[in-house]
């Protein structure tokens, strides 16, 4: 059975548009219809309509259409901020995607396709399968999937490569040590296999879990 897509649009032309108008206007207080026909002068069809929660899936804008820190990075003239914003919007847009390969967002043609059949559970010819590679393909160009970090206090997700580096230092042991009965000296060393996993959550809970209950001194 195939799975629920990643959010994608019809229109990439049009997309590119609305990129484009979102990086020129100020952020309204909240990114509604009214909004969008109406100050950013789109027409409204079946190809603009899916604008807003596609917006919302790529962490844009929150349930409310308040606009979210992604987008306001995404403003920034400075194409560096700009693009750490999208890839920061590719991991919450396409989270499971990265559960599978953190490096996905490199393959290319076919390999992408390859990819997305297997992982999506889809048949090689769904057209919905089509378009939402044209939307990935979009929206790559700009995103600096090089970024380390990213500043964010909405629910938004990490960028990956931060990500990586959290998972590389907790693969680390680690090595405690603790004065022991008349003046003996004990020290242990913890190994820790992690789980295959995005959701920075996860690692969040081991390693508070790890504090409170094993490195009590």
């Amino acid at each position: 059975m195939a799975k629920e897509l990643p959010p994608y649009v019809n229109s990439t032309g049009l997309l590119v548009e609305l990129l484009k108008k979102i990086q020129e206007a100020p952020p309204p207080a909240r990114f509604s219809g009214d909004y969008l026909f109406s100050n950013l002068k789109f027409k409204k069809s079946g190809s603009t309509i899916p604008f807003i929660p596609f917006l919302k899936r790529l962490g844009f804008i929150s349930s409310d259409g308040t606009p979210t820190n992604i987008y306001k990075k995404f403003r920034n003239p400075d194409k560096k901020t700009s693009g750490q914003a999208m890839a920061q919007a590719f991991a919450v847009a396409y989270s499971d995607l990265y559960s599978r390969n953190e490096y996905w967002y490199k393959l290319q043609n076919t390999d992408l396709k390859n990819f997305l059949v297997e992982v999506l559970e889809v048949e090689p010819k769904n057209s919905a399968l089509g378009v939402l590679i044209r939307t990935i393909e979009t929206l790559r160009p700009y995103a600096n999937f090089e970024a380390t970090t990213i500043e964010d206090n909405s629910d938004e997700s990490e960028t990956i490569e931060a990500k990586n580096s959290k998972t590389e230092q907790s693969d680390k042991p680690y090595e405690s040590k603790h004065s022991g009965i008349d003046g003996i000296n004990l020290s242990y060393t913890i190994n820790l296999n992690l789980p295959e996993t995005s959701d920075i959550k996860v690692f969040d809970a081991i390693f508070k879990s790890l504090k409170e209950n094993l490195l009590k001194k």
